[in-house]
C-alpha cells in the first residue's frame, strides 16, 4: 500500500479528517498554506494532535498570524499586522513527506498535511488565492447574467438556451519547464547555444539519474491525483555523460512536465505543490533544479504556458465548450470565445504586470527563443488547420474533431509567475471582452473581421492604431520597429511594466470590476514588485555582473599573443572599466545605478539597467570569441 498523498475536497469534514489522520500516524504536522501577493506560500507547522483537538476552530475560524512577515505591502502594516489564515475546504489537500526523516512508529517518512488557505485582513481576503476566487465567481456570475440578457451569445454555441445550463466550469492548466544540472557544474554557453540551434535535445530520451528522477516525479503526481500527461526533454541543454555505475555526470538539461486541467484555483495550488515535489525528488537523486525563467543567457528560457477554457455543464449531464462554435469547420470560435480573446488582447497592458513581475521574467521575453514579445494572437490560416504559431502572445488551441479541447494558450508566464494573479487578471479581461461583444450584437463572422483588422482600422472595441492577429512568424516578418508600431512596445524593465498600472486607468478599472482587485491590492502588488526589483538590481544583478567581469581575465601572454588578441582584449577591458570601475572624473555604470536607487530616481535606474544589460551581453559575447583564439 502506497503513502497517502491527498485528501479530496469531499472528505473535508471534521469526523472524516480525524479518521484519516488516525489511520495515517506518519502525518505529524499540519501546515496552512496561504499565498501572498508575491506568490510566496506560508508554511505554518502545527502538531497534528493539536489540530485534531481543536479541529473545528482550525477549519472554520482559522488561526492568526503576523502579516508583516508576508508580502502584503501597505496592507498588513506594523501597526495593523494581524492576518487570519482560513482553510479552503473546496480544494484538495496534500501530504508533504520528509524523505530524510522517518517516523519510528510507522517506519514511514514524516508527513505534513498542507491545507491551502486564505489570508484575511480586516475581514477581507487579501491574498492571491482570495483574488482568484473572486475572479472566478465574477466570471461565472457575469456570464450567466449576460446569457440571460443577450441570448444572441449562444447563437453559434451548441446550447439551445441559458436555462439548459446547470453550471459554468472555468478550467485552466499549466506546463512546467525547468532546468536540471549536477551540482557545481558550470554551463558552457557556447555548447548549449549550438545544441539548442541544432535541436539535439528536444524530446530526446532521458538517461541515468535524470530519467529516474523524472519517472519518480511522474509516479508521485499520479498518486496525488493531478493526472500527469507527459514528461520530456525540452529544447535547451547538452547531452549528459553516464558513469560506469550508471550515475549522471555533467548534466545540464531542460525538462517539461504537463498535467491535466482543473479548476482555476486547484490548478494554481497544484503548481505550488508540484514545484516542491520536483525540487525534492531531483535533489534526492543528487541533482539541482531551477525554475528561473532565464537561468542562462543566449539559451532557451523556461516558460509556463497557461491554458484557459470555459465550458457549461448542462442539466442533461452533457458538457459544452463555450469557446467552440456549432460547426468547427466553418468558424474559429463562438461569439463568447471572440469576446474572451479580445478582452485579453485589449487589456494586456494591465495584465502584463501580474504575468511578468521580475527581472528574470523579462530576461526570457526576447526575440528568438519562442518567447512572446508582442500583444498578438493567431487563430489559424483556415478553419481546417489549427494554428501552432509559437511567435504570438496568446494562441487559439483547437481540434476539429474535439470541440471540448478549444482553449487559449498564454505563452508569456514563467515557472515563477504568480498563477493565481495571472488567472485572476485574465478572467477580469475576459469578462470585459464578453460584455463588449454581447452589447455589440455582432456574430462570429463579423467578430472574426474585427480581431483580424489592420492597424489604423476602427473597431467597436479594439484600439484603432493596433493590429491584433497575425498568422506569420512575427519575429521574422517584422523588424523591431515594425512590431512596436503594429502591436505596441513591450516594457523592458519591471519598473516600466508596473507603471502601466498608473498609465492605463480605464484598463485598471477592468481589474477592479466587482471588487475582484481593489486599489489597495493593486498598489500593494505594485509596491512589492518595485521593491523586489530595486533590491534584486542592487544586491544580486550588479553583484553577479561583478563576478562575471572579474572572470573575464586576460588569457594571452607575450609569447603566444597576436595583435588581434591585444586589440580584442583592450575592447573587453574598456567595457569592464565602463561598467565597474570608478575614477576621479567618471562614475561607473554600476555606481550610477546604485546612486539612482538610493535617490529614488527609479526611472533613471530603469534606463541605466537597460544600458548595463546591453553592455554585459556585449562583454560576454566578445570574451567568448576572445577565448576561442587562445591556444
Amino acid at each position: 500500500m502506497g503513502l497517502l498523498r491527498v485528501i479530496k475536497k469531499e472528505d473535508h469534514n471534521s469526523a472524516k479528517i480525524v479518521q484519516i489522520l488516525n489511520l495515517n500516524k506518519q502525518i505529524k504536522f499540519v501546515s496552512l498554506m496561504g499565498v501572498d501577493l508575491g506568490g510566496n506560500a506560508t508554511d505554518e507547522k502545527i502538531p497534528v494532535e493539536l489540530f485534531k483537538k481543536d479541529i473545528d476552530d482550525f477549519l472554520y475560524r482559522g488561526i492568526q498570524t503576523d502579516g508583516s512577515s508576508v508580502e502584503l505591502h501597505e496592507i498588513a502594516t506594523l501597526n495593523n499586522a494581524k492576518v487570519d489564515l482560513l482553510p479552503d475546504l473546496d480544494v484538495n489537500w496534500y501530504i508533504d513527506y520528509n524523505t530524510e526523516l522517518t517516523d519510528y512508529e510507522t517506519n514511514l517518512p514524516v508527513g505534513t498535511l498542507k491545507i491551502p488557505s486564505f489570508l484575511i485582513h480586516n475581514n477581507k481576503k487579501v491574498c492571491s488565492r482570495g483574488i482568484l476566487q473572486r475572479a472566478t465567481n465574477n466570471l461565472e456570475n457575469t456570464l450567466i447574467d449576460l446569457l440571460k440578457k443577450y441570448p444572441n451569445l449562444l447563437n453559434h454555441v451548441d446550447i439551445d438556451s441559458v436555462d439548459d445550463i446547470e453550471k459554468i466550469n472555468i478550467t485552466s492548466a499549466t506546463e512546467l519547464e525547468f532546468w536540471v544540472s549536477t551540482p557545481e557544474d558550470k554551463a558552457d554557453l557556447d555548447k548549449l547555444y549550438v545544441s539548442q540551434s541544432l535541436k539535439e535535445q528536444y524530446w530526446k530520451k532521458t538517461q541515468g539519474t535524470i530519467r529516474s528522477a523524472l519517472e519518480r516525479t511522474l509516479i508521485i503526481l499520479q498518486e496525488l491525483g493531478v493526472e500527469p500527461e507527459m514528461g520530456h526533454k525540452e529544447v535547451g541543454g547538452i547531452a549528459s555523460s553516464i558513469s560506469i555505475d550508471g550515475k549522471t555526470n555533467h548534466a545540464m538539461e531542460q525538462l517539461e512536465i504537463d498535467w491535466k486541467y482543473s479548476s482555476a484555483i486547484q490548478t494554481a495550488d497544484n503548481e505550488i505543490v508540484i514545484r516542491d515535489i520536483v525540487e525534492e525528488v531531483f535533489k534526492s537523486f543528487g541533482l539541482n533544479v531551477t525554475f528561473k525563467a532565464k537561468p542562462l543567457n543566449r539559451v532557451a528560457g523556461s516558460g509556463e504556458h497557461t491554458h484557459i477554457g470555459i465550458s457549461a455543464k448542462l442539466k442533461d449531464g452533457k458538457v459544452k465548450n463555450l469557446f467552440s462554435p456549432k460547426d468547427m469547420n466553418s468558424d474559429f470560435m463562438s461569439e463568447i470565445g471572440y469576446g474572451a480573446l479580445m478582452g485579453i488582447l485589449k487589456n494586456y497592458e494591465v495584465l502584463n504586470p501580474f504575468v511578468t513581475d521580475s527581472n528574470d521574467a523579462l530576461n526570457r521575453l526576447v526575440p528568438g527563443f519562442e518567447a512572446p514579445v508582442c500583444i498578438v494572437t493567431s487563430l489559424g490560416k483556415n478553419y481546417e488547420v489549427p494554428s501552432r504559431n509559437r511567435s504570438v502572445l496568446i494562441g487559439l488551441i483547437r481540434d476539429i474533431d474535439n470541440p471540448l479541447a478549444t482553449r487559449f494558450e498564454l505563452r508569456a508566464p514563467n515557472p515563477l509567475s504568480n498563477t493565481y494573479l495571472v488567472l485572476a487578471s485574465i478572467y477580469q479581461a475576459v469578462v470585459d471582452g464578453i460584455k463588449a461583444v454581447a452589447v455589440s450584437n455582432l456574430d462570429s463572422k463579423e467578430l472574426e473581421k474585427e480581431i483580424s483588422k489592420d492597424a489604423g482600422e476602427t473597431s467597436f472595441y479594439l484600439e484603432k492604431d493596433r493590429k491584433y492577429r497575425d498568422e506569420e512568424n512575427v519575429f521574422e516578418c517584422y523588424t523591431q520597429d515594425e512590431r512596436e508600431n503594429l502591436f505596441g512596445k513591450s516594457p523592458a524593465t519591471v519598473y516600466e511594466n508596473m507603471l502601466n498600472l498608473d498609465k492605463y486607468i480605464e484598463k485598471v478599472e477592468v481589474l477592479k470590476d466587482n471588487d475582484v482587485f481593489t486599489d489597495d491590492i493593486i498598489n500593494s502588488f505594485k509596491v512589492g514588485a518595485i521593491d523586489r526589483w530595486m533590491k534584486e538590481l542592487r544586491n544580486r544583478i550588479i553583484q553577479d555582473n561583478m563576478d562575471i567581469i572579474r572572470g573575464c581575465k586576460k588569457m594571452h601572454t607575450i609569447d603566444d599573443m597576436d595583435a588581434l588578441d591585444e586589440v580584442v582584449y583592450n575592447d573587453i577591458n574598456n567595457i569592464k572599466l565602463e561598467l565597474m570601475k570608478d575614477n576621479l572624473v567618471r562614475k561607473s555604470l554600476f555606481t550610477q545605478i546604485i546612486e539612482a536607487l538610493d535617490n529614488n530616481e527609479l526611472e533613471l535606474a530603469s534606463e541605466l539597467q537597460l544600458i548595463m544589460k546591453d553592455k554585459m551581453e556585449l562583454l560576454q559575447s566578445k570574451y567568448i570569441q576572445y577565448k576561442k583564439n587562445i591556444f
